[in-house]
């Protein structure tokens, strides 16, 4: 694959963007290139996006932007105290907590520090909400959004399968080899191991994530984002309120964020179009990138147009 097109190979860079956060962002594709900006999932860092996802849209022409959220990987991480595990199962965020309106915030002020005017917008997951959020606060600067696995903050609606918490609340991992295992055990649960070359992606993910971030796991971390999606509660009047041209894509099988979460989504935001995607799980690996290629180029090339 070209260089430019490599994420893994292109330098991590700095961005301040307000009330004294760092957000960590890499670029690949022509600088004059349209924009997308790529905003990762909980916890996961910004080279968790498939090479092949990230070289097909760099061979579109487009410049792709991908994001380090606030207390994942190389960005600011908080030093407010996480919540406790009681708080995180009972929805208890702390007052002090940021939510996620101060996530997307980062974004508008990354785009700000980047000097571009708007982008098209593509969120996984947590991901997902903070693109929503974006869209739906900062409405000028999202020329597409596409909302990926995610859910409208509503407690009916998009939760996680009672089986899934037992993998989010496992002990914080001593070594590589504990991180990797862990990580791939829950993406085993969550994603679809039949996907061709899946855990193997999995597996050179966490051990890459692992040395990033400096041969830890910031679970303080990964509970103030849990703890931000708590706290911004039921999203759907503001979802109401974006005007981007939306798709909203989801597998039909997700452990992580039930279905009902992606159909609720396309429910509320006006002229959303939903795209149920069969055999996909809570997860992007290289096997499905050209379907999701496909779609997001024509998401993006048909608002264009139009």
């Amino acid at each position: 694959m070209n260089v430019a097109a490599d994420l893994l190979q292109a330098p991590d860079r700095m961005a301040e963007v307000g009330r004294g956060v760092r957000i960590c962002w890499r670029s690949c594709g022509p600088e004059d290139g349209e924009p997308v900006l790529l905003i990762a999932g909980l916890a996961l860092q910004l080279i968790s996006w498939p090479q092949a996802l990230i070289g097909g849209l760099v061979d579109a022409g487009l410049r792709v932007i991908a994001v380090d959220n606030r207390d994942s990987g190389l960005s600011t991480h908080a030093p407010s105290p996480p919540p406790g595990r009681l708080r995180q199962l009972l929805w208890l965020p702390p007052p002090a907590n940021y939510a996620l309106q101060d996530m997307a915030d980062d974004m508008a002020g990354l785009l700000d520090a980047l000097q571009l005017r708007s982008a098209h917008v593509v969120g996984m997951s947590m991901g997902g909400m903070i693109a929503q959020c974006l869209a739906s606060a900062h409405v000028p600067r999202v020329r597409t959004l596409c909302s990926i696995f995610s859910t409208t903050g509503a407690r009916n609606v998009g939760q996680p399968a009672p089986s899934t918490y037992g993998y989010l609340l496992r002990s914080v991992p001593a070594s590589a080899q504990q991180s990797v295992s862990q990580y791939v055990a829950l993406m085993r649960h969550i994603g679809n191991a039949q996907e061709s070359g899946a855990e193997q992606e999995w597996a050179d993910y966490a051990l890459r994530a692992w040395s990033r971030a400096g041969g830890r796991i910031d679970a303080a971390g990964t509970a103030r984002q849990i703890a931000a999606i708590q706290k911004s509660g039921d999203r759907s009047a503001s979802l109401r309120a974006i005007r981007a041209p939306t798709l909203v894509l989801h597998g039909e099988r997700d452990l992580m964020v039930h279905p009902s979460g992606g159909r609720a989504t396309a429910a509320l935001i006006p002229g959303a179009r939903l795209q149920i995607l069969p055999g996909l799980a809570h997860q992007i690996v290289a096997a499905r990138a050209p379907e999701l290629l496909g779609h997001l180029l024509g998401h993006m090339r048909g608002e264009a147009a139009r």
